[in-house]
């Protein structure tokens, strides 16, 4: 068992399914999980800051970091690479904080060889019309991206019976409340709880003097 006291969470969905809206309002519930910020040559899209949303970098940038071991994981997706920062990960986790990656199944299926010990979400849209739905109406895309995404699901759908939990994120707050409740249940494990009360379970072990 590894000594890390925090908990790393992997969630991935198609683009659509609605994964960034839930993954904000799960951090602003629970503030103790620590996002990790992936590095990513897609450009930003309108709102999006560097160092906030991602680490927006050039492709051959990228490609040294990748030669170097710099990421935990790393894949192409929709012709755009993205990847996550070993060094911050094991920081993070290193300090007792539990850590959320928001990344794609590539990425997902790579974490989990790296870290078995990974609690892994795949969020599924309620309906393939809600999906190119919600796709469309985001406005900051291309019709040709849109077409791309939409094709690109169905692979990407395909991989969710190999995580751990699946989400139907068809009405928001019970999608939330559901991923929030995974959360919560995943910090009483007997594993991570005996390890973090450690001096606890030794007062309640001790002998009557």
């Amino acid at each position: 068992m590894s000594s890390e006291a925090g908990t790393l969470f992997v969630i991935a969905a198609p683009s659509g399914a609605g994964k960034s809206s839930l993954v904000n309002a799960l951090l602003q519930r629970e503030p103790a999980i620590s996002l990790s910020v992936s590095h990513t040559t897609r450009p930003p899209r309108p709102g999006e800051q560097y160092g906030r949303h991602y680490y927006f970098v050039e492709r051959a940038e990228f490609e040294r970091e990748i030669a170097e071991g710099i990421f935990l994981e790393h894949a192409e997706v929709h012709g755009n690479l993205y990847g996550t920062s070993r060094t911050t990960v094991q920081a993070l986790l290193a300090q007792g904080r539990d850590v959320l990656l928001e990344i794609d199944w590539q990425g997902a299926e790579q974490i989990r060889v790296a870290k078995p010990d990974c609690v892994s979400v795949f969020i599924l849209p309620p309906s393939r019309a809600e999906l190119e739905r919600r796709l469309r109406g985001r406005g900051s895309d291309s019709a040709e991206v849109i077409e791309r995404r939409l094709r690109n699901s169905r692979g990407e759908i395909a991989h969710a019976h190999t995580f751990d939990y699946i989400l139907i994120n068809d009405v928001f707050e019970q999608a939330l409340d559901d991923l929030q409740a995974i959360v919560r249940a995943v910090r009483q494990r007997s594993a991570l709880q005996w390890r973090r009360h450690e001096a606890l379970i030794a007062e309640l072990l001790a002998a009557d003097v």
